[in-house]
């Protein structure tokens, strides 16, 4: 009799402690956000510096323009005013120049916007060249050399400002003469860039873990919460082999609790790292 009145009282006992304390000391850490970059990118995306195109009344018999000295003379104007560094000539930017050349003699057109609407942003792209700003002078005219070329750019205020546009690293240059509206003239076009490369890079592949974490915790949550639903609804056990199955979800859903805390611990830390990337990089660039 003794025997089973103890049976009797650790039932009891057991049953206010299953229900009352199998959550006690249990952390659930809340699911972390990283930034989005998106809004960062269509910024820089936005920043393209076109002041309208120059057209010369210039009529040099002698006219001859280079893409090397253009850029000569284009550092020097920058070297001239305030000692701003060098451009550096880049092959991207200057495939993206001769592309838009090419276009405004087969087209007939002198705007920084061809007849479909292709602007310096998608010479660019077109041209493989990331950016985080950009810039597009264009001329017309038959200029006596390359010097000439550059002063009246120079003269230009909007033009003036891209050449001297300290943030601006780098230049591509396309010269060429051929017919335009039934004379023969010389195009001039410069492209101005300052790549994306010169910011630190955020890392893809830290959002992808974040994302692979951030649905494995989700799915964890999933299993808690029908583990905790089961518990909640369960009966006092009545035998031994019932407190043991009870027993055994108890810990199963404390098991999935350290589980899930220590995902989520990793996915804060992954994130902490992901925005400060994201800080530094929008830092950058509005340098």
């Amino acid at each position: 009799m003794k025997k089973l009145f103890a049976v009797i009282i650790f039932f009891a006992c057991a049953w206010l402690v299953w229900q009352q304390g199998w959550l006690s000391g249990i952390k659930r850490a809340p699911v972390v956000q990283k930034q989005d970059l998106s809004q960062a990118l269509q910024s820089i995306k936005d920043e393209i510096l076109a002041p309208p195109p120059l057209k010369s009344a210039r009529q040099s018999a002698s006219a001859y323009l280079t893409l090397h000295g253009v850029i000569e003379q284009t550092n020097l104007q920058r070297a001239a005013n305030g000692g701003l560094p060098a451009l550096k000539e880049n092959s991207k930017l200057n495939q993206a120049a001769a592309a838009k050349l090419k276009d405004m003699f087969a087209q007939q057109y002198f705007e920084h916007e061809s007849p479909q609407g292709k602007g310096p942003a998608d010479l660019a792209k077109a041209a493989g060249y990331e950016y985080i700003a950009i810039g597009e002078n264009l001329a017309l005219g038959n200029f006596d050399n390359d010097k000439v070329l550059v002063q009246d750019w120079m003269d230009s205020p909007g033009h003036r400002a891209n050449i001297l546009n300290s943030r601006f690293t780098e230049i591509g240059v396309a010269v060429g003469r051929g017919e335009y509206e039934g004379r023969t003239v010389w195009l001039a076009v410069q492209e101005f860039g300052r790549p994306a490369s010169i910011c630190p890079p955020v890392s893809q592949s830290i959002k992808s873990e974040i994302d692979a974490l951030q649905s494995e915790a989700d799915r964890l949550l999933v299993q808690m919460d029908g583990l905790k639903a089961d518990l909640a609804a369960a009966s006092e056990p009545k035998t031994q082999a019932e407190a043991d199955a009870y027993n055994q979800k108890v810990a199963e859903y404390n098991n999935l609790i350290k589980i899930y805390n220590n995902k989520v611990d990793l996915l804060k830390s992954m994130t902490a790292e992901y925005n400060r990337q994201v800080n530094e990089y929008n830092a950058c660039i509005k340098q």
